[in-house]
């Protein structure tokens, strides 16, 4: 598809413009989200729309908006403006019981530097009340490569290690929304295998997976449609197979000049 197509497209809420249809209602509702700080405009009204089932990547530079609105749905920026649903919760109003459906990894930050993983998933399993947890914490350390790091304190912990951590503690709930934020940044091949199984899961189990990057090619990989964003709107919202290969390194190119 052309990029000037692409751009044209954004008023719709579908990939490539396509008509919804009876499509279920969305999980994940933004609409009109403005969020400034102070005279910066960070996001620009934009709309989000994500379904049970459905992975959806927000692409864009640095500044464009993502972090930002993956902060407004984990309940952490208060919007400035516009309507945000999360499981039909309007996060203004219902800040608690949307944290509760929420998984969220922060793009920084997020562990308590003297507790060890398992002390930070049983900490989660306590807070939210979960029964018979240590059968799925022990499986997500293992499968991100944490097992011989436990019982170690994460102040010691690589960048890629307080990644793949973050993402297991968003995971860890089995959330019906799962938030995602620059979840690859420097992470190694088995920590990236690791996350783009938890995200097929998810998916697979019905949750809204919204995945915040920069990687345009593991985007394709965990998510069904990408929007991407440039100074805080959005410019296009498109079937996330139209950015694989050439071309779409070419069509996303453009969408971001």
């Amino acid at each position: 598809m052309h990029p000037d197509s692409l751009i044209s497209a954004v008023a719709t809420g579908s990939p490539g413009g396509a008509p919804l249809g009876d499509a279920p209602p969305a999980v994940v509702d933004i609409r009109g989200l403005h969020v400034r700080f102070g005279s910066v405009d960070a996001v620009r009204g934009i709309d989000v729309s994500a379904r049970a089932g459905e992975g959806t990547a927000l692409l864009g530079r640095n500044g464009a908006g993502k972090s930002t609105t993956m902060r407004v749905l984990a309940g952490v920026v208060p919007p400035t403006e516009g309507v945000v649903r999360v499981s039909g919760l309007d996060v203004r109003r219902d800040l608690l019981a949307v944290k509760r459906v929420v998984g969220y990894c922060p793009d920084v930050g997020g562990l308590v530097p003297r507790a060890t993983p398992w002390e930070h998933l049983q900490l989660s399993a306590r807070l939210r009340r979960m029964s018979d947890w240590e059968p799925r914490a022990r499986d997500l350390i293992e499968r991100f490569d944490l097992g011989e790091a436990a019982h170690r304190v994460t102040s010691g912990f690589s960048h890629g290690m307080g990644r793949r951590l973050s993402v297991a503690l968003a995971a860890f709930h089995e959330p019906e929304v799962l938030l995602l934020d620059e979840p690859f940044d420097g992470v190694d091949p088995l920590g990236v295998s690791a996350t783009l199984d938890v995200i097929g899961e998810a998916r697979a189990r019905g949750a809204a997976v919204l995945v915040s990057t920069h990687l345009r090619e593991l985007a394709i990989q965990a998510c069904s449609t990408a929007l991407v964003l440039r100074g805080g709107s959005a410019v296009a919202r498109l079937d996330a197979r139209e950015l694989a290969g050439e071309e779409g390194a070419d069509v996303y190119r453009a969408l971001l000049d």
